[in-house]
């Protein structure tokens, strides 16, 4: 697939589209860019595509000269030994090589940080906050982000990390890429247009992006504000989990991943490109965008994907299934079964088991959770927990139903039910998710969240 007319963005005309005070003419111009994007179905597919005809070069992937005058680069996201069914990597056929540029250097960190996370000692207490605050005037996608927590250490490719993010202004003239990890876009509030160097795709609230580990991109609002999640993987690429006893068919479909077409910028002005490094952000100023990648190929490559497209698989007889059956995409570790991540996502579905309670269980588990709503209500929590907002249960803290969702399922008429007023969703991880100072300081934490469980009533009797 190509994209032709698409594909290119010139000088003038990244001037046009970032140069509005207010912003309201960058948005118009992202939401424009957004409509009607080509894209090449498929998650972890040989894709291949080029804004010009001729710019892949055929029989070989680095020829004496490149097609068109451009410079052939690979980017590799696993070593080149791994097997071939994990190996990801991409050749870029860009205007530059990557590696014209000058020293990057340290730079703030702001709310952004990185594991590991010792600035607090795990906590077994379950946690919950509401939605991030309004951003300040001016604050775009990379200023926006704000750790909650995470685990592992980055410099070992090992563990994940737990972000927010609220913005309202383009990047103008800002690159990011992430050599710790790939990034797992949730939004929440409002649609994200992403120019990455492989091309366009836009993610809207019950969409996520998927940007591998290191590929350059520029986040542009759809909207006014902008707000969701984000979950940084440092361990293996995500993939889609296996079927097992389900079969060949059920949870994400491989075709219903898109990844976008070739479209490249040639544009030569200073371009700040900020690189997170072991749990750092660095950055260098480019004489030129370095999204110039004009035709590419690999199975190394960005995606968005709708979440109600899920093919939900659940119980048509009794008992609530475990969630491990809502799993969209997993981070496999060392020990088979034993995810470093998964997302999981609680999607529309029928509920139909008989003499059962539907809400999901009470529960201690050896894996640690943190629950994001997207939209709607969760069925397991009456009040408290809303769009935006999120919840930490670490390994073995006793969780579950609150009393009115209790009260409620466990003397409720057993009926067909369809449960379509929420999207919700977890990052699940092998480890305790250690969280910043910043998040446990926060005055949108909610310090009475263990109140939700107080006033369940003792209703044993013991026969006599």
């Amino acid at each position: 697939m190509s994209g032709i007319d698409k594909g290119v963005v010139t000088d003038s005309d990244a001037t046009d589209s970032h140069a509005t005070a207010g912003h309201a003419t960058g948005v118009e111009q992202a939401r424009k860019a957004a409509e009607g994007l080509a894209h090449s179905p498929g998650f972890g597919n040989e894709h291949s595509s080029e804004a010009v005809p001729g710019a892949l070069p055929l029989g070989r992937n680095s020829p004496q000269r490149a097609p068109l005058g451009l410079y052939a680069e690979q980017l590799s996201g696993t070593a080149f030994t791994e097997p071939r069914a994990h190996n990801r990597r991409s050749w870029l056929y860009r205007i530059r090589p990557s590696a014209a540029h000058p020293p990057f250097v340290r730079i703030d960190n702001g709310a952004l940080r990185g594991a590991p996370f010792t600035e607090t000692v795990p906590d077994p207490n379950r946690l919950r906050w509401d939605p991030l605050p309004e951003p300040a005037p001016g604050t775009d996608f990379l200023t926006g982000l704000w750790t909650l927590g995470g685990n592992g250490d980055a410099t070992r490719r090992e563990g994940m990390a737990v972000h927010l993010y609220h913005a309202n202004s383009p990047m103008t003239d800002r690159v990011f890429s992430d050599a710790d990890g790939e990034l797992l876009i949730v939004p929440e509030h409002g649609g994200l247009l992403l120019r990455t160097e492989l091309g366009l795709l836009a993610a809207r609230p019950g969409e996520i992006a998927l940007i591998p580990r290191g590929l350059r991109f520029r986040v542009e609002p759809l909207d006014g504000t902008v707000r969701g999640y984000v979950c940084e993987n440092y361990g293996r690429p995500f993939a889609l989990p296996d079927l097992g006893p389900i079969g060949a068919n059920g949870l994400a479909a491989a075709r219903d991943f898109l990844a976008p077409v070739a479209a490249y910028e040639d544009v030569e002005r200073p371009t700040e490109v900020v690189n997170k490094f072991c749990g750092n952000l660095w950055a260098a100023t480019y004489d030129h965008s370095p999204l110039d990648v004009v035709a590419w190929h690999g199975n190394h490559v960005p995606y968005v994907y709708d979440l109600r497209r899920f093919n939900v698989i659940g119980s048509i007889s009794y008992d609530h299934p475990d969630p491990s059956v809502f799993t969209v995409l997993t981070s496999p570790s060392d020990t088979p079964g034993l995810a470093g991540v998964d997302f999981v996502v609680f999607a529309p579905r029928w509920l139909v088991g008989e003499d059962t309670f539907r809400p999901p269980y009470f529960h201690r588990n050896v894996m640690s959770e943190y629950m994001g709503l997207i939209e709607g209500a969760y069925d397991a929590k009456a009040e408290g927990f809303v769009p935006g907002g999120g919840s930490l249960h670490n390994m073995m803290s006793a969780h579950g139903p609150d009393r009115e969702t209790y009260r409620r399922a466990s003397t409720a008429e057993l009926r067909p039910q369809k449960i379509d007023d929420g999207l919700a969703f977890m990052f699940e991880t092998r480890w305790p998710v250690t969280v910043t100072e910043q998040a446990a300081g926060a005055e949108h934490r909610q310090r009475a969240y263990d109140t939700v469980w107080e006033g369940i009533e003792r209703n044993f009797e013991a026969p006599r």
